[in-house]
């Protein structure tokens, strides 16, 4: 029995976790509406990966086809030396799956948003919520929702989390992060990490002749919170101007870059309360150091769903939601959070790291993977 079909599903905030728990909700017969305060479904930023985990859930949702058609598939992962220029190694990605996929975030929220259309998903654009109640029920717009299920899929300034739990303060990680796009039609399909002391770079193509760019730098001046403070480029190329020519020319060509300090938050104590719930940033935030941020949205989206389709009571269903998720969740932030030190190692360090990289990829190709299974491997729809 589908208990989703007789249900009326709130969800508040329209990016990919966001929708994808709609699509979800949708294909077990949920009455779904999505509110989004933009005035439009897209998603400021830039590219983003697709790791198989995330993929397997996409799938299960009956969207294969589409993502084949719209994401580059990832050849490998290769760590740089940002001074010399040189690989340390390459880790092959090629046999993944499902493929690992490199997709614009505009692209990916546009394939959701038509495969929400199609499913009878409502999406209602500039809503501004206010007004939630501990039942659930809240205005958009000046319009009272009393919906069955609420879901906070709203990010990192969640208006559900702070409903359902006490305020925690965010800590500055003492590192800051830059993202831009420049046109490239000369990159090889992999995502290559630059490491120097003290910061480092990854960058990836998507389609369309782009390449994405992601920086990050420790530094004790922060940045606030969000994707929109724009910076001057130059300030990028001066953080790596004694990298090798082939970081800074790609740099070179950065015309518009935004800046954002990192913030480490807690995780939610509490992902679910009566018949409200919260997903992806909006109960764990990632530090973006493990790619797997809009991955873990994606799972939750899937898992909740089919956890509230399960269980006659939503009591039930989103109590097991959480139990299912938050161990998981917590394991892949505390391994995105080792690789931001691992990455920004310096002298002996940095030399004994990058020989144990040298090391593993020759003796132990599949090493990398080998310690990426438990997160790679997860299918989330068994």
């Amino acid at each position: 029995m589908h208990y989703n079909a007789n249900r009326n599903v709130a969800i508040i905030g329209g990016g990919i976790g966001g929708l994808t728990a709609a699509l979800a909700f949708a294909r077990h017969g949920a009455s779904v509406t999505v509110y989004e305060q933009a005035p439009a479904l897209t998603e400021v930023g830039a590219g983003l990966q697709i790791t198989p985990n995330g993929m397997r859930a996409l799938y299960a949702l009956g969207l294969e086809k589409p993502l084949g058609l719209s994401g580059l598939q990832a050849q490998a992962v290769v760590p740089m030396d940002a001074l010399t220029g040189r690989a340390i190694t390459r880790f092959d990605l090629s046999e993944q799956s499902p493929p690992y996929r490199f997709f614009h975030r505009a692209a990916l929220i546009d394939l959701l948003a038509r495969a929400c259309a199609a499913t009878g998903v409502v999406v209602k654009l500039n809503a501004r919520i206010s007004d939630i109640r501990q039942d659930g029920s809240f205005v958009a717009t000046g319009e009272t929702v009393t919906p069955d299920l609420t879901i906070g899929a709203d990010g990192l300034h969640s208006v559900l989390r702070s409903v359902i739990n006490t305020p925690a303060q965010p800590f500055f990680t003492g590192q800051v992060a830059w993202r831009a796009l420049v046109q490239s039609e000369d990159h090889e399909p992999v995502a290559r990490i630059w490491m120097a002391p003290g910061r480092h770079m990854v960058t990836y193509p998507l389609p369309g002749g782009r390449l994405n760019i992601v920086a990050v730098q420790q530094r004790s001046q922060w940045a606030d919170e969000g994707w929109n403070h724009n910076d001057d480029p130059g300030n990028l190329r001066h953080a790596f101007a004694d990298c090798d020519w082939r970081l800074k020319s790609i740099l070179a060509d950065v015309e518009k870059v935004n800046l954002w300090g990192l913030f480490r938050h807690p995780v939610a104590q509490r992902w679910q309360m009566g018949s409200m719930a919260i997903l992806g940033d909006a109960a764990h935030p990632t530090l973006p150091f493990l790619a797997q941020g809009a991955n873990l949205a994606i799972e939750d989206a899937y898992v909740l769903a089919r956890a509230c389709n399960r269980h006659e009571t939503l009591a039930t269903g989103l109590r097991l939601y959480q139990q299912d998720r938050r161990d998981r969740v917590v394991r892949a932030i505390n391994a995105a959070n080792a690789n931001a030190r691992n990455y920004h190692f310096s002298g002996v360090k940095r030399r004994i790291a990058h020989s144990g990289l040298r090391a593993m990829g020759a003796v132990a190709p599949n090493a990398f993977l080998n310690r990426l299974s438990w997160l790679y491997d997860f299918d989330v729809s068994t």
